[in-house]
């Protein structure tokens, strides 16, 4: 009897192809947890990836007819249009390396600072303000009867005030103040994740400061500040309110956002529109791939250790 029932399986064994649909999907990687994402890739289908579809779409659509890229001919036909490029750049690109050139240092300081916190919020103040209030402040500050050229010319260190605003200079001015907040935390939360270990055995072994900055703050540090400087220059390079306010939208900060905002909104051609747009990003993804190409180039280890 014990026999015979030691050779009746408890079980019975499982039939081939009827695997259950819940072991299939978390046999392909997709569990309970990878369920949770799709909300938010919902979220990024309807906002992101359906408008960025339907605006290349409108762009191979022209107004005029002309064939699918009338509109993109028409832009590298015309110097004052394509020229909105080549504007945007000597704009976005300083604008980033000078806010990585001030967030480095700073953010090496302030690690080391007892009151970082408060030193860190007082630092990220100008973010919170936004753009608009930010140039209407610099226009009161800069601007030709402003408090600025009013104390250099009652310190009789200027004749005429000084023009720092409707031009190159103010929208330059106003990406720095509001830009330098944003790379400023992204840098300092990397330069908080180096070991402090790494710098104290170098300087034992008798290395100086700078030699300790490029030989192991630089090399861990490279990934970040190339994640910084994509993030960043993206900002930067889609200026739009401040090339308005405190710049010359018609002149020297015709940037490539106002050229595509003029199509579409004051041509009324939206396919235009959709077609600079489109320019603008493949610019920034070309500009983006190659930084992240050069960054490669570097360590890519953890900020916390080393090579070895």
């Amino acid at each position: 009897m014990s026999a015979a029932m030691e050779t009746i399986p408890l079980t019975a064994p499982a039939t081939p192809g009827r695997e259950s649909l819940k072991r299939r999907l978390e046999r392909a990687g997709f569990d309970t947890t990878t369920l949770l994402l799709a909300p938010a890739l919902l979220f990024v289908l309807a906002l992101f990836i359906y408008p960025a579809l339907y605006g290349v779409w409108l762009s191979l659509h022209p107004m005029n007819g002309g064939g699918w890229l009338a509109n993109y001919t028409a832009f590298f036909s015309d110097p004052y249009v394509y020229g909105t490029i080549f504007t945007t750049l000597e704009l976005a690109v300083p604008v980033t390396l000078v806010n990585l050139a001030l967030s480095v240092p700073i953010a090496l300081r302030v690690r080391r600072m007892r009151h970082q916190r408060l030193l860190t919020t007082l630092l990220v103040i100008p973010v919170t303000l936004g753009t608009v209030l930010t140039a209407q402040g610099m226009l009161n500050y800069f601007g030709p009867l402003g408090w600025f050229n009013r104390v250099l010319m009652s310190l009789h260190l200027i004749h005429m005030p000084v023009r720092l605003v409707h031009n190159f200079t103010g929208v330059f001015l106003s990406q720095i103040v509001s830009g330098f907040p944003f790379c400023f935390m992204l840098v300092l939360s990397y330069v908080t994740g180096i070991d402090p270990s790494l710098e104290n055995a170098a300087a034992m072994l008798g290395a100086r400061a700078a030699q300790r900055f490029r030989h192991i703050i630089l090399p861990l540090l490279a990934a970040g500040l190339a994640i910084t400087f994509c993030l960043a220059f993206v900002q930067a390079f889609s200026v739009f309110p401040s090339a308005v306010l405190v710049g010359a939208p018609s002149g020297p900060t015709r940037v490539i956002a106002i050229a595509a905002f003029h199509a579409a909104y004051e041509e009324y051609d939206y396919s235009m529109g959709s077609a600079i747009a489109v320019i603008m990003g493949v610019i920034q993804i070309i500009v983006v791939a190659l930084v992240m190409w050069l960054s490669s180039l570097f360590y890519r280890g953890p900020a916390g250790g080393g090579k070895g």
